[in-house]
């Protein structure tokens, strides 16, 4: 899901909830708001909810209760249907809520900065100078292994031409050696 938002209405004593099918390890936020039916007073008291964010296994991701707002946001543990359920208490006469809800996970919820905390960033934030120290070591190790291996090479290419001239020079040793020996065979 990229994101979306809604708008609902619950009657008093009633629920309803809304699933969605999240992937493990995707972020995902929500924000829900009771709309105000007295544009120029206070939301009435009778407007408040209990909201519950649940895993596909149960676990408890969010629980605001008696509220007229809220935030949530989480990292999916696993994947599966996450359900968001919002309970309204029994009043008589009935009363009609309307509730803004938006909900976004994945890509949509890219957006933390609303709803992250300062350690969090500031851990990340280490986390991020620890792998830039190291990405920079690998780096300069990389130039470090591309100059030993010219050094290497050159040493290498000096060796094979002395090897070369020795091997001239050995050889043309072993021929006049052989001519001074024909030569002598033939001289004595």
């Amino acid at each position: 899901m990229l994101g979306e938002s809604m708008r609902f209405e619950l009657e008093s004593g009633k629920t309803k909830c809304i699933a969605e099918d999240i992937k493990a390890n995707a972020m995902t936020v929500g924000k829900y708001t009771v709309i105000n039916p007295n544009e120029d007073g206070p939301l009435p008291i009778s407007h408040k909810l209990v909201v519950r964010v649940s895993s596909p296994k149960g676990n408890s991701y969010h629980l605001g209760d008696q509220v007229d707002s809220g935030t949530f946001a989480f990292t999916a543990a696993e994947g599966g249907d996450y359900t968001t359920c919002f309970w309204a208490n029994r009043h008589n006469p009935p009363v009609r809520m309307t509730i803004d809800f938006d909900w976004k996970s994945g890509v949509a919820a890219k957006d933390w900065s609303n709803v992250a905390k300062k350690g969090q960033v500031e851990t990340m934030e280490v986390e991020l100078k620890k792998l830039y120290d190291t990405v920079t070591v690998i780096h300069e190790e990389m130039f470090y292994l591309r100059e030993r291996e010219e050094e290497m090479q050159q040493l290498k290419g000096n060796k094979f031409q002395n090897g070369y001239s020795w091997t001239i020079f050995a050889a043309s040793l072993l021929v006049c050696g052989w001519f001074a020996d024909m030569a002598s065979e033939d001289f004595f």
